[in-house]
């Protein structure tokens, strides 16, 4: 199952993705009887998105054919949802040679925090700020927490990933190159998060390790590299970051960008990820 949250006459809207276009969940919940929560967050905090999976998967996506549709090309994308309680980044998490990874691995993954504030959805913009002089946008894939998480280990980390989606991560390059201490302030300005619309349910995700990401820039494919490269792979930072810290249902973590790309006022820069629409911000 594929989720989104649009933009509906001027409210976001928590919806399910059909061929043609989207079922917000307020209008499954008025046709159906239903009582699903409207929103994305709020779906996924309640623990409600198993049981709305469970549904899709034994004949609701049939159901969904039969059901007033809102036409992608008629609305607009909002982040999936606006504030969630940790946004985690990870640096430096894929290698060009897989032999290395055995070694890499015996590393710890680099990893920092972003707050709610620098987020932005698709075809919003990307704001230059005026402290630096080279700032990058690299292509990333954000698990979603979809179940509370303390000390757990990798096998159960995967349990709790409620999906997958878009994100861009943005960073003023040069004032983290003064300073590797400066990394929170760099990734911390406005408009440094672009963070999908659409999530993805494990269940249509595929074997993971043949996702691709890809940072697009410009129209042209700037790098791109699949999940069997990462040093550290999402089961691995999931019970790593337990460790650390509680993780909560809504909780994101980049995982990390085969490449990132210098951008400049006017370009356009891109997420693709097989499964997911394209994610895009301009540049001003």
């Amino acid at each position: 199952m594929k989720l989104a949250t649009i933009v509906q006459d001027g409210v976001e809207q928590g919806s399910i993705a059909v061929p043609e276009g989207y079922v917000t969940l307020a209008e499954l919940n008025r046709v159906t009887g239903s009582d699903w929560q409207p929103d994305v967050f709020s779906l996924i905090t309640s623990g409600q998105l198993a049981e709305l999976t469970a549904w899709y998967n034994e004949g609701g996506q049939e159901k969904l054919a039969s059901l007033p549709f809102n036409p992608a090309l008629e609305v607009s994308a909002a982040p999936l949802y606006r504030h969630p309680r940790k946004i985690w980044g990870i640096g430096m998490n894929y290698t060009a040679d897989a032999s290395q990874l055995a070694v890499l691995r015996e590393e710890e993954p680099v990893s920092f925090m972003k707050p709610d504030t620098s987020m932005i959805g698709d075809g919003e913009a990307i704001v230059l700020p005026a402290q630096s002089e080279r700032v990058t946008a690299e292509a990333e894939l954000a698990m979603i927490i979809g179940r509370t998480c303390r000390n757990v280990s990798e096998d159960e980390a995967l349990l709790a990933i409620a999906g997958f989606a878009a994100a861009i991560d943005t960073t003023a390059a040069d004032i983290h190159a003064r300073h590797m201490r400066y990394l929170t302030r760099a990734k911390s300005f406005d408009t440094f998060f672009t963070f999908g619309s659409e999530l993805i349910t494990p269940d249509e995700a595929g074997e993971l390790k043949e996702l691709q990401v890809e940072t697009w820039h410009n129209g042209g494919l700037a790098h791109a590299a699949k999940l069997a490269n990462m040093i550290f792979p999402p089961a691995y930072l999931i019970a790593f970051h337990s460790q650390v810290m509680t993780l909560l249902p809504g909780d994101v973590i980049l995982t990390g960008t085969p490449g990132a790309a210098v951008i400049r006022g006017g370009d356009v820069v891109e997420c693709r990820i097989n499964g997911l629409s394209p994610l895009r911000s301009g540049v001003r």
